[in-house]
């Protein structure tokens, strides 16, 4: 019991880094053409879905209402973000290491603002596509956007857009949970 803050920090550490592995966010798109949906998921460093072709698709019926495409390379974040999720882990073994309910809570935060960030930019990210629109769009609607929601449901034209955390980011979001638990059960014993 009395390493048991240590060990909640641990798995804590590895529910983030599962997110090497999972994908962090989807968007799934539902029409009448696509009964079952495309998905759109989002890892830290790639954008893919249920197989090879989703991001072409995707990027088709982005065309036809003047999206820019989704060029994954373009994406800055996807190239930085891994390293980022690293430093957080090595970040979360130093507070495991010291072993104090300042260093638990220190991480938990420092993770919950990095996430805040991330959130916005993705916001940034689903405005600048929905919103910055080619002139010479075969489909043109006035006044009409095509941004996501950032979480939730959206109607978009004859789609339904949904847009919530996937598995790494469901893991990523229970690696807070658990920092602030090891933060409250070393708190406690204090």
């Amino acid at each position: 019991m009395k390493r048991l803050p240590q060990l909640l920090m641990a798995l804590s550490i590895i529910a983030l880094l599962s997110l090497f592995k999972l994908p962090l966010w989807r968007i799934k798109l539902i029409a009448p053409q696509y009964p079952t949906g495309v998905n759109m998921d989002i890892w830290i460093n790639k954008i893919g879905g249920d197989n090879p072709g989703t991001l072409q698709n995707i990027n088709i019926l982005n065309h036809y209402v003047g999206m820019k495409m989704i060029e994954p390379d373009s994406i800055p974040e996807l190239h930085y973000f891994p390293y980022i999720i690293l430093a957080l882990a090595g970040l979360g073994l130093l507070a495991l290491l010291i072993n104090k309910p300042w260093a638990y809570i220190s991480w938990a935060v420092l993770v919950i603002l990095l996430a805040a960030v991330g959130i916005y930019d993705f916001y940034l990210w689903e405005y600048d596509y929905g919103h910055n629109l080619s002139p010479t769009a075969p489909i043109k609607v006035p006044g009409a956007t095509y941004q996501p929601p950032l979480f939730g449901k959206k109607t978009i034209l004859n789609f339904t857009a949904y847009s919530y955390p996937h598995r790494g980011g469901i893991l990523a979001g229970i690696s807070i949970l658990l920092a602030f638990v090891a933060y409250w059960l070393k708190k406690k014993k204090a």
